[in-house]
């Protein structure tokens, strides 16, 4: 501590120097930001029993009473006298005042004591919850609790002192339980349980920690944990007390065994603390121009004024693409705003696309929009569809499901409660979506395009000339899209007339048969505003639309392009002007679903020669292999894979730091796979975009994008297997096993790495040979085959040698150190990964150090040096958090765990692996799982808590006779016969 009390500041410049107090610790003192001596125990115990009287005169013998109690010394009232004295001259005049023979405190500032402040905030708290604004109520008691720094007026004698930290420690306690009651409200009980895990360690006969438990375990599907727990509990208290559970605890045990609907769900929002419970504001600007549609927008808007007194209203607009189904949703979502004030959410599903957008990522989305925290969001689509409906429930939420494929994409984002609204636009009808209103939105009528058309045109233009004007909405077939874009080009043409549009627009060739009718007239209309591009926006229209990914970067762009950043952003800023592109966000960029399939067809057709397509495909493949190669180099400094990498023509992004690389990474994640999944086809890309996904592999140990980058290696794998090209696919095997390693999927992983072995010697490739060797010793680590993992990783020691790669070298000296550690050979565990380490230090290699750390914390762990693999760990934890290293953060704090085992801290050790258990969710596969699970049975055990940690021994065998680990064998000797059985 730095010795300064946390109470919130309030104080101007002027008052730095009024005084505070802390009693919710060591009774300390500050004027300002200096501490002043408040003297020995005795007279510290004076000032806390004359500030906790609040102002309030304390007699003679209240204070000798209060200090001694029934053993006052023969100078007792002198002594009190004398301690006065000095407590004058550290205030400031006028505050320790004496009256009627005793003394009292006066005229301290409202925020001059911790604890009344802590009671101001508690009680703004308590409003805040009545008020409903549990996001605001939990922040507040969070600031309260924080206040605290140690054990109520620590080394303070007397009666009195003690009575008060009894009293003090149990309004903590209480407060603590509000704000864990808050945080399952708000749906965070997977991050609750590690907390009460460890609060029922440190106070077992508090029965509302122990229900507080019980649910927090149920929510988050551990329903024999949470029975287990009252199990726990009531044995506990007929042991102890002789007594029963307290009837709520009763209660909530029959609730979980009849799995009451109640229980399962939060019965508020999910929401990260703030000012002001998060209420999206999602919807896209709508059109100043927005013209006709009287009628639809009458029918939808009373569809959603009746969402009240409904349980959902359902409004699904369909028609054909460009025909204004999302100018009119959007338009009426406007219009409906003040009828949703808990706000609105929007998305473009992407439905008229190859890749429409999964309802699971949608939800993550929505889900994050309301509050949620990334650590709480569920893994499965059904969880998260039922937490996003229960954040939902009680509100008034409109949600805009714009360009939808069909009724089973919609179905899982519905908000399902009275109340809230959803409206769905899709180019199908959607017969089958059970209760939607359904509405058929056709072409303009001749008076509402002509409308549109003038509005943007303008009147005294159109005027003069509204036969023309006629003609060319004729053009355009009366569909919206293709008028604004006509529009749109004249506008910005003053020497045009209209008449010169409906020339243009007469002539066939260029109007083309397919304003007709369907799709067709997309393109047409499409077809129209390209035709009137200046050749190199054309080209960078054409272009752009042969990537993939959401969007794209600017420099990405111009890589694509080949043109200068300047250059290619006032391209791009042009298109977006003429509604062409879309802007993301600053510096982004993307297509409408239509508009890049018909910039596609545009690149097919008219870019020449036909090798330019490839070209700038190439040119962009190689911006992201040189930038994440030096991602790859900044996080890994001296690492060999970047020497081994196919070479690129282009060149990359260059960054100042670890973090802004890092960013890059994350932000480009689903881009840069899409840029690796595209030369699946084309043999001369082939290579680099494995060697893309090579090098950007820490987008797999992060778990933000795992099952996109497996299923991007699994695509360039079987690319390569066509090419029938070994060295492509040794490595593209290399990046799969990497990947099923990362999930726990280690049969796969090695019979892959073995393959690789096989084909990258026969390519005479061999730093595939010695990643392959490395990850089949630590896979054999894994399955218990530890000879084998120890001839692997020799062999991964001298070849990485053998090509100077030390870092590699390092890696595989530390997996070795594993071995022997499983071996008992402890002390030559201890100095290999000590080797390591020293290995990844002299190369600045903090990343991969974190890894060293981590297997030496191990080995120190197992020689009986508890303090110092906690040291090691901690730093190598610290890494993987800021690294989002999420698999091996999790992994971090399972081996902690193991740590407070064997120093005895059992509490601890439930709550890190509770926290391990929460950070691994949807990663790490489920072998990682059953070895947190059964760390967890141990510290368990250790705290009382028996009968939950039979239920986390129980999971761990299923999991392990699943898998036909080894580990079965050991878990089923901690379970006696009939619980095995």
């Amino acid at each position: 501590m730095d010795g300064v009390p946390r109470v919130p500041e309030q104080r101007g410049p002027e008052q730095s120097a009024t005084l505070r107090f802390g009693v919710l610790g060591p009774v300390r003192a500050w004027r300002g930001e200096e501490p002043l001596a408040t003297g020995s125990p005795q007279q510290r115990a004076l000032l806390a029993a004359l500030l906790l009287r609040e102002g309030r005169t304390a007699t003679a013998a209240e204070l000798i009473d209060a200090l001694w109690g029934d053993r006052p010394p023969a100078r007792a009232l002198a002594t009190v006298r004398t301690y006065a004295s000095r407590l004058r001259k550290i205030l400031d005049a006028g505050m320790l005042v004496s009256e009627s023979g005793g003394y009292a405190v006066r005229g301290l500032g409202e925020d001059a004591l911790d604890l009344t402040v802590a009671q101001d905030l508690a009680a703004r708290a308590d409003k805040a919850r009545a008020a409903g604004d549990l996001c605001r109520a939990r922040e507040l008691l969070e600031q309260a609790l924080a206040l605290w720094d140690g054990e109520t007026l620590a080394g303070v004698p007397g009666p009195y002192a003690e009575a008060q930290r009894v009293r003090l420690e149990e309004w903590r306690l209480q407060l603590l339980e509000s704000r864990l009651d808050l945080d399952l409200e708000r749906g965070r009980h997977a991050e609750a349980v590690s907390e009460l895990t460890a609060l029922t360690a440190a106070h077992p006969l508090r029965e509302r920690l122990r229900e507080l438990l019980m649910l927090a375990l149920y929510r988050s599907g551990r329903q024999a944990e949470a029975l287990a727990v009252y199990a726990d509990t009531r044995r506990l208290l007929t042991d102890e007390l002789g007594v029963d559970p307290r009837p709520e605890l009763r209660e909530l045990q029959q609730r979980i065994l009849q799995a009451d609907p109640a229980l399962a769900e939060p019965s508020s929002p999910v929401t990260e603390p703030s000012v002001v419970p998060v209420r999206p504001a999602q919807l896209p600007a709508t059109v100043p121009d927005f013209t006709g549609r009287a009628s639809f927008v009458a029918e939808l808007s009373e569809v959603l004024a009746s969402a009240e007194g409904r349980v959902m209203a359902v409004s699904a607009v369909a028609g054909i693409g460009g025909v204004g189904k999302t100018t009119l949703a959007v338009h009426v979502a406007h219009r409906a705003r003040a009828a949703f004030p808990d706000g609105q959410l929007y998305v473009d599903l992407q439905g008229a696309g190859p890749r429409a957008a999964e309802p699971e990522t949608v939800l993550g989305t929505f889900l994050r929009a309301l509050g949620t925290a990334d650590s709480a969001i569920p893994d499965s689509l059904e969880e998260r569809a039922a937490l996003y409906r229960s954040l939902l429930d009680g509100r008034r939420v409109l949600v805009l499901l714009d360009n939808a494929r069909d009724a089973a994409q919609v179905r899982p984002l519905l908000p399902g409660t009275e109340g809230c609204a959803a409206l769905v636009t899709s180019r199908a009808r959607m017969v089958d979506l059970a209760g939607a209103h359904l509405v058929d939105l056709d072409v303009m009528s001749p008076e509402e395009a002509l409308e549109l058309f003038t509005r943007i045109v303008g009147e005294e233009r159109v005027a003069s000339e509204r036969q023309a004007a006629l003609d060319v909405v004729a053009a355009c077939g009366f569909l919206p899209l293709a008028i604004r874009i006509a529009a749109s080009r004249l506008a910005a043409r003053r020497t045009w007339t209209v008449s010169v549009l409906a020339a243009k627009l007469a002539d066939e060739r260029r109007r083309l048969d397919e304003l007709q009718a369907g799709d067709l007239a997309v393109k047409a209309t499409f077809e129209l505003g390209y035709g009137q591009l200046e050749p190199a926006q054309a080209r960078a229209f054409r272009l752009l639309g042969l990537a993939d990914g959401p969007d794209i970067s600017l420099p990405a762009a111009a890589a694509l392009l080949d043109l200068p950043l300047e250059e290619t952003e006032d391209l791009l800023e042009s298109l977006v002007d003429i509604s062409l592109l879309e802007s993301a966000a600053p510096g982004r960029y993307r297509f409408h679903d239509l508009v890049r399939l018909y910039a596609r067809a545009c690149a097919e057709r008219d870019e020449h020669p036909p090798s330019e397509r490839e070209a700038a495909m190439s040119r962009l493949l190689d911006f992201y292999l040189a930038t994440a190669a030096g991602v790859y180099a900044i996080e890994r400094p001296g690492d060999r894979l970047v020497d081994h990498l196919a070479p690129t023509e282009y060149p990359g992004l260059t960054f100042q730091d670890r973090r802004a690389a890092r960013d890059w990474l994350y932000t480009e994640a689903n881009c840069l796979l899409a840029a690796a999944r595209r030369p699946a086809d084309r043999p001369s890309m082939l290579r680099r975009a494995i060697d893309l996904l090579w090098a950007a592999l820490d987008i797999s140990e992060s778990g933000a994008n795992s099952r996109e980058y497996e299923a991007t290696a699994r695509a360039l794998l079987d690319a390569a297997r066509r090419r029938g090209s070994p060295r492509a696919e040794a490595r593209a095997l290399m990046t799969l096993a990497h990947a099923h390693v990362d999930g726990g999927r280690f049969e796969m992983a090695d019979r892959e790495a073995e393959q690789v072995i096989r084909l990258a010697r026969q390519a005479d490739d061999l730093l595939p040979v010695c990643w392959a060797h490395n990850a089949r010793g630590i896979i054999a680590l894994y399955q218990n085959r530890n000879a084998d993992g120890e001839e692997h990783l020799s062999e991964a020691i001298r070849l990485f040698r053998a090509l100077g790669d030390r870092p590699g070298e390092a890696s595989a000296l530390c997996n070795l150190s594993r071995i022997h550690l499983a071996t008992g050979r402890t002390q030559s565990a201890v100095s290999l990964a000590q080797q390591g380490i020293d290995i990844y230090d002299d190369m600045g290699n903090s990343m991969r150090g974190a890894n060293g750390r981590y297997a030496l914390g191990m080995a120190l762990t197992q020689s009986g040096r508890l303090d110092s693999a906690a040291d090691r760990l901690h730093e190598a934890l610290e890494v993987f958090r800021d690294s989002r290293q999420r698999l091996w953060e999790g992994m971090t704090l399972f081996r902690l765990a193991e740590v407070d085992i064997a120093a005895q801290r059992p509490a601890q050790a439930a709550a890190k692996a509770e926290m391990a258990l929460t950070v691994l969710r949807g990663i790490g596969g489920e072998w990682r799982r059953g070895n947190v699970l059964t760390v967890l049975g141990h510290a368990l055990t250790r705290i009382g808590q028996t009968d939950r940690a039979l239920v986390c021994w129980r999971e761990a065998l299923r999991i392990y006779e699943e898998l036909n680990a080894p580990e079965a064998t050991a878990v089923r000797e901690l379970l006696s016969p009939a619980q095995a059985a």
